[in-house]
């Protein structure tokens, strides 16, 4: 079992040290094994947690600390954060000329081995058909540059492309569910069940209720105004969809 804990965590905007806050003392344990939902209203925080944990260099961390294992990540760049475990599936992700699907996957699968072990490029190739299969997508999405024309539900189906075939000891999933109808959303849904168990962990950024029946998760927690003010088991998502968060305030949290 691999542990990613998130210690009192207090985190600004770097560009903007003279305004608030963002988040304001997220504790937070992540196991392998484990799916965590983290819920909560616009704008409070979620996406800035899980750009944290990546290690995206716009925020500033003013207190508290990230392990993995217990060792602090808070001096790693985003690469090396990869190679530790760590991945990010982006609420946007970022189009990129020039590099097919193909050559980012194989480039990120080798970068988390050794160099005298890089994947076979025969095997890789049936690794990521096998996979596009599973996912339905069409072949030539193998050879289109990284998400450049690609539709919001295509990127997002991409993200999950990434996710089966890096396989990250944990993911950080935001918004996953954005702009899928109810096909795309359940082979999203069966491409990030496929890979639970005891060697990946992952905290999935959601609106909706609607993703949590078909990735049911083993803790929910909501966060308002930068911190988390409740956590429970799939129940709560359910409560919350009947109730909304305004009746949440911040010193509710249970967990």
């Amino acid at each position: 079992m691999t542990k990613l804990e998130i210690k009192d965590l207090h985190v600004k905007v770097k560009a903007e040290p003279e305004h608030p806050e963002i988040l304001r003392g997220i504790n937070l344990t992540i196991n392998t094994g484990e799916i965590h939902a983290l819920m909560g209203p616009n704008g409070n925080g979620k996406s800035t947690l899980a750009e944290t944990i990546m290690g995206n260099p716009a925020y500033l961390v003013t207190q508290g600390d990230i392990l993995i294992d217990g060792e602090s990540i808070l001096d790693k760049a985003v690469d090396e954060r990869a190679r530790l475990g760590l991945f990010l599936g982006m609420q946007y992700p970022a189009e990129i000329n020039g590099v097919t699907n193909a050559e980012f996957i194989r480039a990120a699968i080798n970068a988390r081995r050794p160099k005298d072990d890089q994947i076979p490029i025969m095997q890789f190739i049936k690794q990521l058909d096998a996979t596009m299969d599973q996912l339905k997508m069409p072949e030539d999405m193998a050879d289109r540059y990284l998400n450049q024309g690609f539709s919001g539900g295509e990127k997002k189906r991409n993200e999950i492309l990434q996710l089966m075939m890096i396989k990250p000891h944990f993911a950080m999933l935001d918004e996953i569910d954005s702009g899928l109808d109810i096909d795309a959303l359940r082979i999203v849904a069966e491409g990030v069940n496929s890979m639970r168990g005891k060697e990946f962990g992952t905290m999935i950024i959601t609106h909706y209720q609607r993703l949590l029946n078909y990735i049911v998760p083993d803790f929910v927690h909501i966060l308002k105004d930068g911190e988390i003010i409740e956590t429970g088991g799939a129940e709560l998502a359910k409560e919350l969809e009947k109730t909304g968060y305004e009746h949440l305030k911040v010193g509710d949290a249970n967990a």
